[in-house]
């Protein structure tokens, strides 16, 4: 097949009068830009493209258009990498994005020869534009980012388009409703979540400045109580038009500034509802009784996604019967599943297996030619392979259950094993925690890395997890867990201990479901980790 050709000329009428050859009349992916902003699209009428532009106020502002032409390309080609553009761009933040949501075409779907134009093809129109310094970064630092993972622009599974159509429906339906609506979201770890979410709130900002739209004017936010993700979404926000940072709050200062305004906000998106309180915290400057029951009471509409397998405190202690008893009292719709797993490039038998480990039964280790999973005898040795790892694909780190002391008092506290210390994670300010180079050296905690993706995730089992060689599982001695914060309030619940036992196997389930390419574990207790190494040989003999 022929080379990608990109023709760049100043964005004005003599230059769009000039365009010419058989591509005047082609599919062509093409973009706008000055220093500062881009926009970018497709069309099979170049001239009369450009010219609408031209004649468009935000558009005139840009100085250059860029055409991207290939003799072979057709119109799912142009919307593949049109699309994989707009996500580049956004993830390489030298411009902001003046796209709009592009719902229709967006979902995934397979067309002919799409490995070449998705792969290989736009591989070239990348190195071509990193050769003519429009960008910045590579396409493995891209891809690597957070801010590119989570892209309100990302193309949709069926599902996950059907929820966003639905979530939109929804707000639609019931914005001018007396009483607050809920809607509820479950789905596990690595079902994209937060993927959907960022679309969503994208796309109702977008028709909150449409006069014709019932949205119109409406004053939404996306709430997460989770300090790393909340910076990866304001970063999104200072890269996309629809778009300010303003939009995106942890739930106590939501909460308190609607308290301050008396005036409910419109359509209020809460990721990780998991992690909602569901007590008071006066350290957190929440006093009243439970963060949704205030969410709800200072909302018109709520969209609320939820994993009750990623519950990791007391004092955020959520349960089927605690979640149905708040939203019970309002209306809402039934509850919509989310299934399909993205994160991990892993067959079903894998992710059972980690399911039924962290449901404490300890099976067969299945094959996966395409997932990397190994146990290893020494926690010195799994750091080296990550480190490797690290070195060959980025974004590889050692993370653990929270079994070594870690302060918050500024001073360095050690996860140690044998022939291993490290430090635990530190704080890098708007940086996450992964994205920094440094932290390979470092250890991630649950509160580090919950919601976002490695590549290869190095798993530290420490004193908390053993194993009962009677019942052939694990063992969790709660006593081992080095995270008070987690059990603060214990004394409120009659079955804490269950509760301290599910918030351990929790964080397990979150740490363990990290890797998108591999998995490698390491425990401290000498009985479980035996057992894990015999199943692993018993795995290898198989494949003989």
């Amino acid at each position: 097949m022929s080379k990608i050709d990109i023709k760049t000329m100043p964005f004005e009428k003599t230059s769009i009068d000039s365009i010419n050859g058989y591509y005047t009349d082609y599919p062509v992916v093409y973009f706008l830009n000055n220093g500062t902003t881009v926009y970018i699209g497709e069309t099979v009428a170049v001239r009369n493209r450009m010219r609408d532009h031209l004649n468009n106020r935000e558009r005139k502002s840009l100085k250059k258009m860029s055409l991207i032409i290939h003799e072979k390309f057709n119109r799912s080609a142009t919307y593949n990498i049109e699309t994989k553009l707009i996500n580049y761009f956004l993830a390489d933040e030298r411009y902001k994005l003046q796209n709009k949501s592009q719902t229709v075409n967006s979902v995934m779907h397979n067309y002919y020869d799409k490995k070449f134009f998705n792969e290989e093809l736009f591989e070239d129109i990348w190195d071509e534009l990193l050769k003519r310094d429009i960008v910045d970064n590579s396409r493995s630092t891209i891809e690597n980012k957070d801010i590119f993972k989570l892209s309100p622009f990302k193309e949709l599974s069926i599902e996950q388009l059907e929820l966003q159509q639905k979530i939109i429906e929804v707000c639609k339906q019931h914005i001018n409703d007396d009483e607050p609506f809920v809607f509820l979201i479950k789905g596990e770890a690595g079902v994209g979540k937060s993927v959907v979410l960022s679309s969503v709130i994208n796309k109702i900002q977008e028709l909150s400045k449409e006069k014709s739209s019932s949205l119109n004017n409406t004053n939404n936010y996306l709430l997460v109580n989770h300090t790393e993700m909340l910076k990866t979404y304001k970063k999104i926000a200072g890269n996309v038009k629809a778009l300010t940072k303003k939009n995106f709050e942890k739930p106590t200062s939501f909460i308190n500034q609607r308290k301050k305004l008396m005036k409910k906000a419109d359509i209020v998106l809460v990721d990780e509802a998991h992690l909602l309180l569901t007590k008071p915290d006066p350290y957190n400057n929440f006093v009243e009784d439970n963060q949704l029951q205030e969410i709800i009471r200072h909302s018109k509409i709520i969209i609320a996604v939820y994993d009750d397998k990623q519950v990791l405190k007391m004092k955020s202690y959520w349960d089927e019967e605690r979640l149905y008893s708040i939203i019970g009292n309002y209306n809402t719709e039934p509850t919509y599943k989310l299934t399909n797993q993205f994160r991990m490039k892993a067959n079903n038998e894998m992710v059972n297996w980690i399911d039924h480990f962290v449901e404490k039964k300890i099976t067969k280790i299945p094959k996966d030619p395409e997932y990397d999973i190994k146990i290893f005898e020494s926690a010195a040795t799994m750091y080296d392979v990550i480190q490797k790892m690290n070195k060959d694909y980025g974004l590889a780190r050692i993370v653990s259950t929270f079994d070594y002391i870690h302060k918050k008092d500024n001073q360095e506290y050690y996860v140690e094993e044998d022939n291993f210390k490290l430090p635990w994670n530190g704080d890098y300010g708007n940086i996450t925690w992964a994205e920094k180079a440094d932290t390979v050296r470092e250890v991630g905690s649950i509160y580090t890395i919950q919601g976002f993706d490695l590549n290869y995730v190095g798993v530290i089992l420490g004193p908390s997890i053993t194993y009962d060689e009677c019942k052939d599982e694990l063992k969790i001695l709660t006593e081992n867990y080095k995270d008070t914060e987690a059990f603060r309030g214990k004394d409120e619940f009659q079955n804490s201990e269950d509760i301290k036992e599910k918030i351990i196997l929790n964080s397990i389930n979150v740490l363990m479901k990290r890797g998108i390419h591999g998995l490698y574990i390491y425990a401290s207790d000498p009985k479980l980790r035996s057992r894990l190494l015999e199943l692993q040989r018993t795995q290898k003999i198989d494949e003989i």
